[in-house]
């Protein structure tokens, strides 16, 4: 007889998740992390530990340059970065506690050490304390994903950091150079600009946030660089060489001209990949895509009937939210039941000032799948709510079938952007229209409203432009 109905290896938000479902199904469930904290990249070392810093340095940023225009008068102001990072920590360890506290409650038993496949039954979980082999029923991957490596731009998490390092800086560097445009290097870059860090984005590419919709992804640029932040676009960095007085960069443009300059700290951030290694996977048979990633079918059942695999290890976008779902998708799946995960329906979000969030198809994959669509936008500066709070940057921006009128996607920049898109992923994942939103009474004044206005706006009757 198996030691447990089901173990689930990695603690991060599709695991622990998992674990706590199966528990709730009635599975003697154990949950392997190789940390000695529980909560994986997501609470430790990525989303909650950065959304911390942003909402410190947001708010340090309109002490410093805002008070004035709502009738407050303040002094000279200094920032103690320690206790800004003591409370980060503090964030930090208050969730990793709650897991723990929430796998007592759920009888989970948590085994603290490196997992590996000893055959398609069995794994060998590795500590300080010894080797020791358990048995399961069932199995589910969910060992998340690490920075990418490149050989020219060795990592010290010191002066080459990723966003590891970059979370844990112990001063804020003058100069700070960002390699790679994407959703994590923009948010660090954020963070330490507004702390008083002169920071410059690196891109191959000649844009931004690539899967981002084109028109929202200028904008939001153009708002960075009111900021201060600044960006070589199709540019892409050759080596570096970290010494006494800083990290020389050596770069290359597209059309190949070559340039030198010097960064106190250097963030690489281009991209993340699959935690796929030592798991002796191969061993017994696990097929992996050539991103190293696990191959499953709709299921997450890998080719090994009892094995299943969730979140950052497998294909799709690497997103926290993603991974939950799948963790309790996966263990209905296993114990029988039928649930749906609407992959087209996914929200992603930049938590950036002004922040960056979307659901759907962006205006290029409409025209590249020759769908015929409308476009209904509404600025937040025609919003009673935005100018109370002087948030007025940026717009809602909605595209809708042009037949059926069905919602296709939404993308929106502006104050508290992750928090409207929700109103639109419900709206689509119930196959509505943007006339559904458009009929909805929303409360004023509200930044919501700008949802409803871009609604109407699809067949031009926005009130209020």
């Amino acid at each position: 007889m198996a030691d447990f109905d089901l173990i689930v290896i990695g603690a991060g938000p599709g695991g622990y998740v998992a674990a706590i479902r199966g528990a709730q199904l009635g599975m003697k469930v154990a949950c392997v992390e190789k940390e000695k904290t529980l909560g994986g990249t997501c609470l430790n070392i990525g989303c909650i530990p950065s959304k911390a810093l942003l909402n410190s340095s947001e708010k340090f940023i309109e002490i410093s340059n805002h008070a004035d225009e709502h009738g407050i008068s303040i002094g000279k102001v200094d920032l103690d970065l320690s206790k800004l990072m003591q409370r980060k920590n503090k964030i930090v360890k208050q969730l990793t506690s709650g897991i723990g506290f929430l796998f007592k409650k759920n009888k989970i038993t948590h085994l603290q050490g490196s997992a590996s496949f000893v055959d398609k039954k069995t794994i060998k979980v590795a500590s300080g304390e010894g080797d020791k082999n358990y048995s399961a029923t069932n199995f589910i991957i969910a060992t998340g994903s690490s920075s990418i490596a490149i050989d020219t731009i060795p990592v010290d998490e010191k002066q080459i950091v990723t966003s590891t390092g970059a979370l844990a800086l112990e001063e804020v560097p003058q100069s700070l150079l960002v390699i790679g445009g994407g959703y994590i290097g923009l948010e660090m870059g954020s963070v330490w600009s507004r702390l008083g860090s002169k920071v410059t984005v690196v891109e191959a590419l000649d844009r931004i946030v690539p899967t981002m919709d084109e028109e929202i992804a200028k904008e939001f640029m153009k708002s960075l660089k009111k900021q201060g932040l600044e960006f070589k676009l199709s540019h892409k960095v050759i080596s570096t060489k970290a010494g006494k007085s800083g990290v020389e960069v050596s770069m290359e443009s597209s059309d190949k001209k070559q340039i030198s300059e010097k960064y106190d700290v250097v963030l690489m951030s281009v991209g993340r990949k699959p935690n796929t290694e030592g798991l002796n996977l191969e061993g017994v048979g696990i097929k992996l895509n050539e991103k190293k990633a696990v191959e499953i079918n709709n299921q997450f059942k890998t080719n090994i009937e009892n094995i299943f695999a969730i979140g950052d290890v497998v294909p799709g976008p690497m997103l926290a939210h993603k991974a939950e779902e799948e963790g309790v998708a996966c263990v209905e799946f296993i114990s029988g039941q039928k649930p749906h995960i609407n992959y087209d329906i996914i929200p992603a979000i930049v938590y950036t000032n002004p922040e960056v969030a979307s659901v759907g198809k962006t205006e290029s994959q409409l025209k590249e799948a020759k769908i015929d669509y409308k476009v209904g936008k509404f600025p937040f500066m025609a919003n009673g709510r935005a100018l109370t709070t002087s948030s007025t940057e940026g717009f809602v921006k909605i595209l809708a079938d042009t037949k059926t009128d069905t919602i296709l996607g939404a993308h929106i920049i502006g104050h508290d952007a992750g928090q409207l898109i929700a109103e639109i992923v419900t709206t689509m994942e119930f196959g509505g229209s943007s006339e559904d939103i458009a009929r909805i009474c929303h409360a004023h004044p509200t930044t919501s409203e700008a949802v409803k206005e871009a609604a109407m706006n699809i067949e031009g009757r926005a009130i209020h432009i």
